[in-house]
């Protein structure tokens, strides 16, 4: 079993310029939510876990597409990034969210919760990547989706890492690897 590491929230100035650049029209016309989620796998329905959520930037838009059959709890590491997406759920109305402020390698979700997964723009994450898949493993139900948008890093060496989890590669939808428990 890994040893999973405390992590602590990044400095508040990083977490600000994310918010400042997510929180953008020009973003959200660059990174689509909508198109981005639906390539993802979200539907109406599903239970959805999101990965670091910063400033909520895709967290309204999957809890239109998974409905009110649906729900997604999401989560981050920063307290900024938590307080601004219970924000953005009061000024919507929507009911169907769950923040959580937690380190993603210690969801505290029940195992096999959850039909889909989504770790959009995470070049790096708190816990180790190790602990983190670990973690998504355990709370996806059987054949579950973990859907990656691909950054930087290699996508061979991506695919690689995710399938030493456990995981199986099943398609790339654009930027957005998908991969099946």
């Amino acid at each position: 079993m890994n040893k999973q590491k405390k992590s602590k929230a990044p400095p508040n100035f990083i977490y600000k310029m994310t918010e400042l650049n997510h929180d953008s029209k020009l973003m959200a016309i660059i990174r689509n939510p909508d198109r981005l989620l639906k390539a993802a796998g979200l539907k109406p329905g599903l239970k959805v876990l999101e990965i670091g959520c910063g400033p909520g930037a895709f967290t309204i838009p999957a809890a239109e597409i998974v409905g009110k059959d649906g729900f997604i709890y999401t989560i981050d590491i920063h307290p900024l990034a938590i307080k601004r997406v219970k924000e953005k759920i009061a000024e919507s109305g929507i009911e169907n969210i769950k923040p959580i402020l937690t380190n993603a390698s210690n969801t505290r979700l029940l195992d096999q919760e959850i039909d889909l997964v989504f770790i959009f723009g995470m070049p790096s994450i708190s816990g180790g990547w190790t602990n983190v898949l670990s973690e998504i493993y355990r709370v996806l139900k059987p054949r579950g989706i973990l859907s990656f948008e691909k950054s930087l890093r290699s996508e061979n060496k991506l695919i690689r890492d995710i399938e030493k989890a456990g995981f199986v590669f099943a398609e790339r939808k654009g930027r957005i690897l998908l991969f099946y428990k």
